[in-house]
């Protein structure tokens, strides 16, 4: 058959069930992509499922820290509590002088009014009389001394068996050379507890620890020192242990050093 002749019925025929199976595989394949893209009702209005998180783990609770101890930064061996020449001895009805009729070796005249001429130990008179200097040029009030340094001799004569009031011989405070007892130069409450209400006493109250001096008795410790409350009798025991006692608010040295109260004697 020659190339301008027009095909036969049959291979017209062919060529027409091929162009529909053709139009037809098309047409199945515009309908997939169209239902696989299309979302269903169902798949539009659920609302989408979160997806699952992941589990954190929980952080363990802080552990309670204990208060960390107070370093005590203060030497309390820096003197001796027993050497009767120390500055710190403790002396009560618990602790006497050892020995009993110990006497100081540097003991000097007070150069300060007074009822009788005092001595005391030489650091502890200085002390005294910057103490003195002191209430007069700071509050204009004049101080005297009553009584410092007492033998064990004059002890014995003056202890009337009271021994609330008055230390035996042996057992006594002033017999260190340490201590005295202040009132004012008027006299006015000398040795009596309402020196406590007066200016000198409450300028001694309040200044006595800058001068490195302690109020030996006070009134709240009867049960530990074993005396009454003696506002005028104050000791010395030097500036680093009196400013220590004043900040920790320790009024006592047994309280200080964890020495027994001593309310009697043994």
């Amino acid at each position: 058959m020659s190339s301008g002749s027009r095909p036969s019925p049959r291979v017209r025929r062919t060529r027409l069930i091929a162009a529909v199976i053709g139009m037809v595989l098309v047409a199945i394949v515009v309908v997939w992509a169209v239902l696989a893209f299309t979302p269903s009702a169902d798949s539009a209005s659920a609302p989408a499922s979160p997806s699952p998180t992941a589990t954190s783990t929980p952080r363990p609770a802080p552990t309670a820290t204990s208060t960390p101890t107070p370093v005590e930064t203060f030497d309390k061996t820096a003197h001796s509590i027993d050497d009767p020449d120390s500055i710190w001895v403790v002396v009560d009805k618990l602790r006497p002088l050892n020995p009993a009729d110990y006497e100081p070796a540097d003991l000097v005249v007070v150069p300060v009014p007074h009822t009788w001429e005092p001595l005391m130990r030489a650091e502890a008179a200085d002390a005294v009389v910057r103490m003195f200097q002191a209430a007069s040029a700071e509050a204009g009030l004049s101080l005297a001394s009553n009584s410092a340094y007492r033998s064990y001799e004059a002890q014995e004569r003056i202890y009337d068996n009271d021994d609330e009031l008055t230390a035996r011989p042996g057992f006594s405070e002033h017999q260190t050379g340490l201590t005295i007892d202040i009132g004012p130069e008027s006299g006015n409450c000398s040795l009596a507890v309402c020196f406590a209400d007066t200016p000198e006493g409450q300028w001694l109250r309040d200044n006595a620890h800058r001068f490195g001096f302690l109020l030996r008795y006070p009134a709240d410790k009867v049960e530990v020192t074993g005396y009454q409350f003696e506002p005028w009798h104050f000791r010395y025991i030097g500036t680093d242990l009196s400013t220590e006692m004043h900040e920790k608010g320790i009024t006592t040295l047994e309280e200080f050093f964890g020495l027994p109260a001593a309310p009697n004697y043994a």
